[in-house]
């Protein structure tokens, strides 16, 4: 297959289920009930900012499956950052589950410093499309772990 054609369908997947999950457990009336830290972001900031991390995502994504099947820890890295990254707003916005959360946003946290680690000698684009992911999921967690502490 087409390596544009495989870049293209990452990035319909990943914006597509990422965009499909938000919609399905948007904040609602027990999330604007939450007591939340002056830094919190109007809701209408996270679908843009979302949306522009699944592309990168997406992107990487692509470039892991075709170049580094089966020679390294980058697809299951991807892989594995991604399950959590689809599991936090189920748990957090659908089940109300701000420390389940916390736990998953952690762990997605760790992924995608290790997915960033392991790319930066074999696929330095990749390592970089993912710092300002992990810039964004670092501010999250802070605000997660700050609603879970205020609640």
């Amino acid at each position: 297959m087409n390596r544009t054609v495989v870049h293209v369908l990452f990035v319909i997947a990943v914006l597509g289920l990422g965009l499909a999950i938000g919609y399905i457990n948007i904040p609602d009336a027990w999330y604007r009930s939450l007591a939340k830290p002056s830094f919190t972001p109007p809701d209408w900031v996270f679908a843009p900012a979302w949306s522009i991390l699944y592309v990168m995502i997406g992107i990487a994504g692509a470039r892991s499956f075709l170049d580094h099947r089966g020679h390294s820890v980058l697809w299951p890295l991807w892989l594995t950052q991604m399950i959590l990254n689809f599991l936090w707003s189920p748990l957090f916005f659908g089940l109300h589950q701000i420390a389940a959360a916390l736990v998953v946003i952690f762990a997605l946290f760790a992924s995608i410093v290790a997915f960033i680690l392991a790319s930066l000698r074999k696929d330095r684009i990749s390592a970089l499309l993912f710092v300002p992911y992990l810039a964004w999921v670092a501010f999250a967690t802070l605000l997660n772990g700050s609603i879970f502490l205020m609640n």
